[in-house]
């Protein structure tokens, strides 16, 4: 029998000149579906991770493809025994991955897509700069073997980092190397391929899919993949076959617990842990407790519900 919590992950580079008027219909479906998590919403697309009852997100996204601008929108999807969120957001923003440069199409120029069963050769070819465009606490848990690691702070940094790579310099003949690129789900990397051919190069290949759907499709005995992938919702990581991971995570810096921070004298539930205490304010602190007792609130909320 399927656990019941269904978690929905969808992602859309797509024009969407009237983004700030689909942001109270969506939230009102939400509601009344009593579906819950975080959709982003921007001139250049959609991109979103929501969860609840099979369905309910399934209303959702039906909601969605309907609109002919969304018609291609696909999703990912895993199951969970808890509720992944315990509220809804509809967020506006200027991009729905911010990289902060201007003129980058993702709908017009991103890379080459390579299936997960294609990947293995692909980043196995020594001529082949493979690059994890994720942040660093992300790669810190898991990463493809050999595998360059930009330590990433934000998405944003990636694109100086690239300018300045020795790796990434044409060689005397003028070609530029061929680049493979991963991330979560795909998104990052439609990106920061798009970047790489507005630099000119030609050859950029990303996994199409993202890490998760390479754990969710390749065989562990046949797999390159070192570690556990994060994810940013209460399942913290993955392993192969999207099984959830042993990692905790840290709800004031949003990045996994470190082994043994929760016995750190500064960690508290909600407001830091070693990672992350010595870089907020004690207003910030004091900010954080708040949020974490609604947290908790909304938490309890849902158990009486289940109960009910």
């Amino acid at each position: 029998m399927p656990a019941p919590y269904l978690t929905a992950a969808f992602y859309l580079f797509v024009t969407l000149p009237d983004f700030e008027a689909r942001k109270a219909p969506l939230l009102a479906l939400c509601a009344q579906r009593q579906v819950k998590g975080l959709i982003l919403l921007a001139n250049e697309g959609i991109n979103s991770t929501i969860a609840g009852a099979e369905g309910d997100v399934r209303a959702v996204l039906a909601y969605l493809r309907a609109d002919p601008l969304l018609a291609d929108l696909q999703h990912k999807e895993s199951w969970s025994d808890k509720p992944p969120f315990h509220r809804m957001k509809v967020r506006l923003k200027k991009e729905i991955v911010t990289m902060h440069v201007p003129d980058i199409s993702p709908t017009l120029m991103a890379g080459t897509y390579v299936q997960p069963a294609d990947w293995n050769a692909l980043i196995a070819d020594p001529d082949v700069v493979v690059v994890d465009t994720r942040n660093d606490y992300e790669v810190e848990i898991g990463s493809f073997a050999h595998a360059i690691n930009p330590k990433l702070k934000t998405f944003a940094e990636l694109p100086a980092w690239l300018d300045a790579q020795p790796q990434l310099a044409a060689a005397p003949s003028g070609k530029k190397p061929r680049v493979a690129m991963f991330c979560t789900g795909g998104i990052r990397c439609e990106k920061s391929t798009a970047y790489l051919r507005a630099r000119g190069f030609e050859e950029v290949f990303h996994l199409e899919g993202g890490i998760l759907k390479y754990l969710e499709t390749v065989a562990p005995e046949q797999s390159l993949w070192q570690g556990e992938c994060f994810v940013f919702d209460e399942r913290v990581s993955v392993g192969h076959g999207l099984v959830p991971g042993p990692h905790a995570l840290c709800r004031a810096c949003r990045q996994p617990l470190e082994p043994g921070a929760t016995e750190s004298a500064l960690y508290e539930a909600g407001v830091s842990c070693p990672r992350c205490h010595g870089t907020t304010s004690k207003a910030q602190k004091s900010g954080a407790r708040e949020r974490q007792r609604q947290w908790e609130r909304a938490k309890a909320r849902q158990a009486l519900q289940e109960d009910l």
